[in-house]
């Protein structure tokens, strides 16, 4: 099984979209096991978005991040990181196609509701970022001889 990282902005706190999305992730078939609501540290913001150092929008993607609440998970399941980055849509979401996350929610680059890692070794680096290992449950769904 793999694991990957999704940030739930604060703009899809804010607009009350949670439920809906943590839904399309469970309904996928993926398995939630590590979930919480904070407010992410400037620090741990610039260490989780270090890549983008020197980028021009830099600066807003730091204050967006820091400005409210977030819901951060750690979802697993086969294929885990491409199976969610396909359901989250392209960074733009111009660009992303309806039926994506970003696709039907967002509306701005800088402020598009949601985060997921891009690959299996970003997603262990960013796990390892906002969650300690006996924050990560291990359990069996019932239901997934059937996924």
């Amino acid at each position: 099984m793999e694991q990957t990282l999704v940030i739930l902005k604060p703009n899809a706190v804010q607009r009350e979209l949670i439920g809906n999305l943590i839904s399309r992730f469970e309904q996928r078939g993926l398995k939630i096991t590590a979930m919480k609501l904070c407010i992410i540290s400037t620090e741990t913001a610039e260490r989780h978005y270090r890549e983008h150092l020197g980028e021009a929008f830099y600066e807003g993607l730091i204050s967006f991040i820091t400005s409210g609440p977030s819901v951060i998970i750690v979802l697993e399941s086969l294929a885990a990181v491409n199976i969610v980055r396909s359901m989250v849509g392209a960074t733009n979401p111009a660009d992303a196609a309806p039926g994506t996350i970003r696709g039907d929610y967002a509306t701005s680059p800088g402020h598009n509701m949601i985060h997921a890692s891009d690959s299996t070794e970003s997603a262990l680096r960013e796990i390892e970022l906002f969650f300690s290992p006996d924050e990560i449950m291990s359990y069996k769904l019932s239901v997934r001889p059937w996924l």
